[in-house]
């Protein structure tokens, strides 16, 4: 999505062969159409409902989905011809799946990224598969194990397994086809481009699962049914997605070896480029693979955006944003996490947030949340540079935490590196990017330098250094005194 100040041109009639990205996020599906310069040319999103259950469920409907696409596509419509739209991807959650029948509908609300009920079965996965790093109660795997102990009516009429945007793409192409990304968590392997021994332990045959290609990959063409509803042409082109991390990582234009992102939406998200695979014993890091052959390695915190809509949600955030200039730094120390559990930097499934000191205001509590979340991303670099990971003196960011000014120069100031932001934000420009490669024919990288556009460089204000510094070692402290971290 754009940056709220920056207007979108008006559409002609030669503008050009267009692209489109859907993104299938937490809180809504958003769509945005773009050239092949890069311009934004139209966009729309539309809210979801998320069920939460007992013992930590957390459930969207796939139907929810595709009307909320469709409202989109049809919004779209009305300010450019969607008929001159070439190609689109999609990209979603990490770790989202849904059930379906033997034609394609959904069985039941699909399981979301966050979903952490599977505790006791992503224990016996990993006591069965010793040396799996990604078996956590999040992934699929231990949950569609407890879809098969618990809703055993549903599993036995189970005829595939997809993730969230492998649904959208299988009803617009009639195809279910995957990429390696949305595959990771559950169970591809990466290194290997096979299916994880896992999946025996949970008797999933992977026939049940959809064709893995690298993102990028044309997989089909929208039919009569996705045209009809959508608007689109048929015949449109639809290619291989991201995850949502991956996709918003592009839109930044962090994609080229030694580069890295912040993406900072309703989680925080950290991603580089790398020429080979980060190694983390823990856990703690992941490595998707990079459509170009190099790495993408990186991992999300159960922290970010999310924390300001919980807490503030009834306020006017952009007026919380000018009263918190002037309170940074706060000398406040934040953990802001909204739900129970931390995955990265550090894994703590017994992580509860806090607030160490008296806010004197709403005003200052508001920006020691702006500063516990910068606290938090710093950790990851940190976390990445022990790694083996080099990072530079410059970090890309995107999200839509990205679009607070205030929020830009207290992370900046608190990593002690310039951030750059990207004109246009978010998974869906990224997606519209991966598309674009199918278009053009370039590679990743190229079609990004040519799509990417800086929209704001921020660097560190040279009185918070030392405050900042001091700060974000008591927040060190204050996460080891609780067992959160060694």
């Amino acid at each position: 999505m754009r940056h709220p100040s920056t207007p979108l041109p008006t559409p002609s009639t030669d503008m050009g062969p267009l692209v489109a990205g859907i993104d299938l996020g937490t809180e809504g599906v958003r769509v945005c159409v773009l050239d092949l310069q890069g311009t934004l040319y139209a966009e729309a999103a539309e809210p979801i409902v998320t069920y939460e259950t007992e013992a930590g469920g957390v459930e969207q409907d796939p139907l929810d989905w595709w009307a909320a696409l469709g409202r989109c596509l049809r919004s779209i419509g009305t300010r450019v011809d969607t008929r001159s739209i070439r190609a689109l991807a999609v990209t979603s959650t990490s770790g989202t799946f849904v059930v379906l029948d033997a034609r394609g509908r959904p069985l039941r609300r699909a399981l979301m990224y966050y979903d952490v009920r599977a505790t006791q079965e992503a224990r016996e996965i990993l006591t069965a598969v010793g040396g799996l790093t990604f078996v956590r109660p999040t992934d699929p795997l231990p949950k569609l194990l407890w879809l098969q102990r618990h809703e055993p009516d549903v599993w036995a009429q189970t005829c595939r397994v997809v993730h969230a945007a492998d649904f959208v793409t299988g009803r617009l192409t009639g195809r279910w086809v995957t990429d390696w990304t949305h595959a990771l968590k559950t169970g591809h392997d990466p290194v290997r481009q096979v299916w994880s021994p896992a999946l025996s332990v949970v008797g999933i045959d992977p026939e049940r699962l959809p064709v893995v290609v690298p993102p990028g990959t044309p997989i089909g063409w929208v039919d009569a049914r996705g045209a009809e509803w959508t608007g689109l042409r048929r015949g449109t082109l639809v290619v291989a997605g991201m995850t949502d991390g991956c996709a918003a990582q592009v839109a930044a234009g962090a994609v080229a070896p030694g580069e890295w992102c912040s993406v900072l939406g309703t989680t925080l998200v950290v991603r580089g480029v790398t020429e080979e695979p980060l190694r983390d014993p823990q856990g703690r890091v992941y490595c998707h693979r990079h459509p170009e052959g190099f790495w993408l390695p990186g991992g999300a915190s159960n922290t970010g955006g999310e924390c300001l809509r919980k807490a503030f949600g009834h306020a006017d955030l952009q007026a919380m944003d000018e009263q918190a200039r002037a309170c940074s730094p706060t000398g406040l120390i934040a953990y802001p996490l909204v739900r129970h559990g931390e995955r990265f930097p550090f894994i703590a499934p017994q992580a509860q947030g806090f607030l160490l000191g008296t806010p004197r205001s709403e005003f200052e509590r508001y920006a020691a949340y702006l500063e516990g979340v910068a606290y938090v991303e710093r950790l990851a670099y940190d976390l990445l540079t022990r790694l083996g990971a080099t990072v530079g003196d410059m970090v890309y960011t995107a999200g839509g935490g990205s679009r607070s000014e205030v929020w830009l120069q207290i992370r900046s100031d608190v990593l002690g590196r310039a951030l750059v932001r990207p004109r246009y934000l978010g998974a869906a420009v990224g997606a519209a990017i991966l598309a674009a490669t199918a278009v053009v024919g370039d590679g990743l990288i190229a079609r990004t330098r040519s799509m990417v556009r800086v929209d704001r460089t921020v660097v560190p204000r040279p009185h918070t250094q030392d405050l900042y510094t001091e700060a974000y070692t008591r927040f060190i402290e204050a996460l080891r005194a609780r067992g959160y971290l060694e």
